[in-house]
């Protein structure tokens, strides 16, 4: 059975940082694609940043020079390092994982719960 199961949201405000992670456990692989994603109330999900299989990294525009993918393959681990948050950053955001690298496309076989990111003005 393969999980991912995010932490490290919170609340902060505008300019803070915040740092998810996701652990995936249960794959039998031991490098695989993750990406981040997130969803506010009323807008569609939206694909934030990936690492693929190689270490290569993509993100969206809207969080570019702000935030940084990166994962420990040891410790099945990923994170999320937001810097300069914005209150438009507020969303849940969602690890998701797979043996396939997807980029920012939302067919992942594996997500997590969520964790919730506010961030007052």
């Amino acid at each position: 059975q393969v999980q991912a199961v995010e932490s490290g949201g919170g609340s902060v405000q505008a300019g803070g940082s915040l740092r998810l992670s996701c652990v995936v456990s249960g794959y039998p692989y031991s490098t695989y694609c993750v990406a981040w994603f997130r969803q506010a109330p009323g807008r569609e999900r939206e694909g934030v940043a990936v690492i693929d299989s190689d270490g290569r990294k993509t993100y969206a525009d809207s969080v570019k020079g702000r935030f940084t993918i990166s994962k420990d393959n040891a410790k099945h681990t990923a994170y999320l390092q937001m810097n300069s948050l914005k209150p438009e950053d507020t969303a849940m955001y969602y690890c998701a994982a797979d043996v396939i690298d997807l980029g920012l496309a939302s067919q992942y076989n594996y997500w997590g719960q969520g964790t919730q990111v506010t961030v007052s003005s």
